[in-house]
């Protein structure tokens, strides 16, 4: 009996049908620039950090070979060895906390391939026979942390509704958890997995430049001492120490200005984003914990996992079409508004509200225009984002036209 077999194919044909496999880094949308095979993630202006390692080495540099050098034989028992090896290994330590925050990811957010799928139709249009009813996305929702209702607003580029905190970097174009600030000393997104690195640098930078002035200084004196002059005449005799204290006076302004201020934002539970644009005061901060449980929060708190696998072998994506047949879907991305996100008016949350009474009021002007009516249940467009546990109460009894309701986000 002669079977035929059926034909093999080529070699050329089984690899035109397989998709084409690269690194999620490869096919990133950001603007992030990516080293050793996105292993680490910079941002656009990654030129900064060498910038910025330039200005800590320098000096340091400068006060090693004029300073302490020289301060190595006024000292018994090896102190003077000492200084010069503590400004070396402080130095080492300030470099690492920058590479440590601007090469990590900050806490990027995904985007969704497509965006969500719309839940009703605006019931203020008639649809004729034969015609697809429009469907539209809510431009905002809203959720409940610890009593106090939050907006969180739907993001046109990574097709999401941004968690509470969380904000789009325009430089970076991501969407980053509890967003900070862009900072271009360190060419890179501040944000919940890079903040408490930053803290550390920027104070550390603070020590180092107090270390530095003040063994400048303490080499003039004891040259002003050993030549019984005045201690201008020393400072004339040392040029080196001059300049390095003028330069670690005007930059003690700068990093510990920031270091004071951030103190400030850490003892008080605010971003830099929040605090230049909503001004919480204490009775309004929904994330407020007290001085303790906010400090506990930063530094005694393990730093989540990145949601990003930036090795991953992932398909290049094929072109989208650029028409969708069957009906007519609204993209937000034609009604792309340049702002940021939304929190709103932080308000308690009344006992009608979170058992599904009217709250036609909240939203404002934007009711009108979505043409909503109902809550919007976030846990599956915002809990898988974010990771937290969101509860299941929600109200479904708002008005027409609103989108009344709120879901119970416990912070964490």
């Amino acid at each position: 009996m002669h079977v035929v077999h059926p034909p093999k194919l080529s070699d050329a044909a089984a690899d035109d049908d397989s998709p084409e496999l690269l690194r999620t880094y490869q096919t990133w949308k950001g603007s992030n620039i990516f080293f050793l095979g996105g292993r680490f993630i910079f941002g656009p202006d990654v030129g900064s950090v060498f910038l910025s390692m330039f200005l800590i080495v320098a000096p340091v540099a400068v006060f090693c070979a004029f300073v302490a050098r020289k301060l190595i034989d006024d000292f018994s028992h090896n102190l003077g060895v000492l200084i010069l090896v503590v400004a070396i290994v402080f130095t080492c330590y300030v470099i690492i906390l920058l590479l440590m925050t601007s090469g990590r990811d900050p806490g990027i957010i995904p985007r969704n391939a497509h965006p969500p799928q719309p839940e009703a139709t605006d019931q203020g249009i008639e649809v004729g026979p034969g015609q697809t009813p429009q469907l539209r996305l809510p431009r905002v929702k809203e959720v409940v942390v610890n009593g106090m209702t939050v907006k969180v607003k739907y993001c046109d580029t990574c097709m999401l509704y941004r968690p509470p905190r969380c904000s789009h970097c325009s430089i970076c174009d991501n969407c980053v958890e509890r967003f900070d600030h862009h900072c271009p000393w360190v060419g890179q997104c501040i944000g919940r997995r890079n903040y408490r690195f930053f803290f550390m640098f920027v104070s550390s930078a603070t020590l180092l430049c107090i270390y530095v002035f003040s063994f400048c200084w303490v080499y003039a004196i004891r040259i002003m001492h050993s030549e019984n002059t005045s201690i201008w005449r020393a400072l004339i005799k040392t040029p080196a120490s001059i300049v390095l204290i003028i330069y670690t006076f005007l930059a003690v302004w700068f990093v510990g200005g920031l270091t004071i201020f951030h103190l400030y934002l850490i003892s008080t539970n605010q971003s830099t984003y929040e605090n230049f644009r909503y001004r919480y005061d204490r009775s309004e901060n929904p994330y407020n914990r007290g001085i303790f449980g906010n400090f506990k929060e930063v530094f005694w708190t393990s730093i989540p996992p990145s949601k990003n696998n930036f090795r991953a072998l992932v398909p290049r994506e094929p072109r989208p079409p650029t028409r969708v047949g069957g009906g007519s879907f609204v993209n937000s991305d034609l009604q792309k508004v340049p702002s940021d996100v939304e929190m709103g008016s932080m308000k308690p949350i009344r006992k009608n509200e979170a058992t599904g009474g009217d709250d036609g009021g909240a939203v404002g002007g934007r009711r009108a225009s979505l043409g909503r009516s109902g809550s919007w249940d976030l846990q599956s467009e915002i809990a898988s984002i974010t990771g937290i546990g969101y509860s299941d109460r929600f109200s479904r009894g708002g008005s027409s036209g609103s989108l009344g309701g709120s879901v119970e986000v416990p912070v964490k």
